[in-house]
């Protein structure tokens, strides 16, 4: 069986059917009649055949759909389903700060303005994703947010201070209020 290299990939173009070009060890690339070109891997696990989506082509290219394939591998060979890992991935990371922080926007939308909810949002994206967004909610301490908010003042604005309302808090020099609002 001929491998593929990055001339046949790079060549393959769309055609009145949705057709594959194999590798080995289940990757193959697939090719959609609207011109998608997509890398995939067919796997077992147990007794089920099961198919993942490792990346769109050109964004990975053949070199990087292997290493995929490959780490996809070495989970099957431990016993671990390669889609149930990425799922608990995509879960962890919606987890983080920033997805927390959107869910209650959604939450809050239902009783607060348009406006008001438009206005948070960017509270949030300017003044606080740059620093916590990333980091998953659990592992955010009090001295952390505090220091987000001592950022916001250094550039010349109050950090959010509407105690009261369903926004951001932010009270006392050790930073318990804004830990309260953020982490509870």
């Amino acid at each position: 069986m001929t491998l593929l290299n990055d001339a046949k990939v790079r060549n393959a173009r769309p055609r009145d059917r949705a057709y594959k070009l194999f590798d080995e060890r289940g990757l193959f690339f697939l090719v959609k009649p609207n011109g998608a070109r997509l890398w995939r891997l067919r796997y077992r696990i147990g007794d089920r055949e099961k198919l993942i989506s490792l990346g769109i082509y050109p964004d990975v290219p053949l070199k990087r759909a292997r290493e995929k394939r490959d780490e996809a591998r070495r989970l099957i060979a431990d016993e671990v389903d390669p889609s149930v890992e990425r799922k608990a991935r995509h879960e962890a990371m919606r987890v983080t700060f920033e997805g927390v922080a959107q869910e209650w926007l959604e939450l809050q939308s239902n009783t607060l303005s348009p406006e008001t909810i438009s206005i948070l949002g960017a509270r949030l994206n300017s003044g606080l994703y740059p620093y916590l967004g990333s980091r998953p909610i659990g592992s955010i301490t009090a001295l952390e947010v505090l220091g987000a908010l001592r950022r916001i003042e250094a550039r010349g604005h109050v950090a959010l201070q509407r105690v009261g309302n369903p926004t951001l808090s932010y009270r006392g020099e050790d930073g318990r209020e804004a830990l309260r609002v953020f982490l509870s």
